[in-house]
């Protein structure tokens, strides 16, 4: 299987994990059919929209392929049915989101260093699309963001990209490097959940 093809599906992973939190936190706010298909989607593709508007990139990424926007009707369905019978398997989301975190904040990077980007921008951008949809999600069910508290979310975003573009820059192969980037995220994230790790507030 092409590199290209992997990174695609794990992308639509991404997309179906962020659409069941967005599904979750619309079911928790008590909103109608259309509400939770809504929040769903801005979860999920929320982050890469305003990249790529930002980016002045056109077609946006689900107007030229639309898979996603198939992903995230599935994948809110399959939420609803799930927690009419089932708990929520929250373990398993925790380490799915920190999984499509790092998903999106990488291939958020690479787009941006696709279109010329300095290092800052990619980083900027990569972040953005790693944690835009959550931040759309928590203001539209009237929380504060996630990036805005204590948690280290957006920080490992940061973190990984920051870490993939000084191992390019060292003269690591484009992909070992976007690997070493992505592992970062993920494990950055879920040791953060597991110790209790937050950063400092005033």
């Amino acid at each position: 299987m092409e590199l290209r093809l992997i990174f695609y599906i794990l992308d639509l992973i991404g997309v179906a994990v962020f659409a069941a939190s967005g599904t979750l936190a619309a079911m928790a706010s008590h909103l109608d059919l259309l509400g939770v298909m809504v929040l769903a989607a801005m979860t999920a593709i929320g982050g890469g929209t305003v990249r790529d508007l930002l980016l002045n990139r056109h077609p946006v990424f689900w107007i030229e392929d639309p898979k996603p926007l198939l992903v995230i009707v599935g994948s809110a369905l399959f939420t609803i049915l799930w927690v009419q019978v089932l708990p929520i398997p929250t373990d398993a989301l925790l380490i799915a989101d920190a999984l499509g975190l790092a998903l999106f904040a990488m291939s958020g990077a690479k787009v941006a260093e696709a279109q010329g980007c300095r290092a800052l921008i990619v980083i900027l951008m990569g972040t953005l699309t790693g944690v835009g949809g959550g931040l759309v999600r928590d203001i539209l069910s009237v929380k504060v963001p996630l990036i805005l508290r204590k948690d280290i979310y957006a920080t490992a975003a940061i973190a990984g990209i920051l870490l993939y573009i000084l191992l390019k820059k060292a003269g690591m192969p484009p992909r070992w490097a976007f690997g070493a980037g992505l592992v970062s995220i993920v494990v950055v994230r879920l040791l953060a959940i597991q110790l209790g790790l937050r950063l400092p507030s005033f």
